[in-house]
């Protein structure tokens, strides 16, 4: 089984939801066994709501448990800042063609959110970076064509 790249927030994150799901799960049983007393199963619909319900409080469950057996746990703030992007690291750039900064975090797939500048370690944009150093320019071709960037700032926040 091949570990898969996490955060300490990433893996903080889905602790919580599963421990939200697991308080979920007697609350699920109890409303079966309230809608089992209504009578005929056949034609009880709140039955079905909570059976379905069930269903997808275990599914979600076995997800996050299979996400978190399988996660490489990874924390950047425990290593010596060499200036290198790596995995975890927040890295600011400087788009030459528009003169515009961003910075982004470098996350595991499930972690990504481009809203939150997380983005994932396979995103062209990550794999162009992932290895260079503080000043180095770059050109990654992304899905909007090539791009040309300077890497201003690593961080290993």
């Amino acid at each position: 089984m091949e570990k898969v790249p996490m955060t300490v927030r990433g893996e903080q994150k889905l602790l919580k939801e599963l421990e939200v799901l697991l308080k979920r799960r007697p609350l699920i049983s109890q409303a079966i066994a309230e809608a089992r007393e209504l009578g005929d199963l056949k034609e009880n619909a709140e039955y079905h709501a909570a059976r379905e319900e069930q269903g997808i409080c275990e599914a979600q469950i076995r997800d996050i448990e299979y996400k978190l057996s399988v996660a490489q746990v990874i924390d950047v703030t425990t290593l010596t800042n060499t200036g290198k992007v790596i995995f975890g690291t927040t890295i600011k750039l400087l788009d030459l063609d528009s003169d515009k900064e961003m910075i982004y975090c470098i996350v595991g797939d499930d972690e990504a959110d481009i809203k939150q500048n997380l983005i994932s370690v396979n995103s062209p944009i990550a794999r162009g970076l992932i290895g260079k150093l503080a000043g180095d320019e770059v050109q990654i071709t992304t899905p909007g064509g090539l791009k040309e960037f300077e890497i201003m700032d690593v961080q290993y926040v």
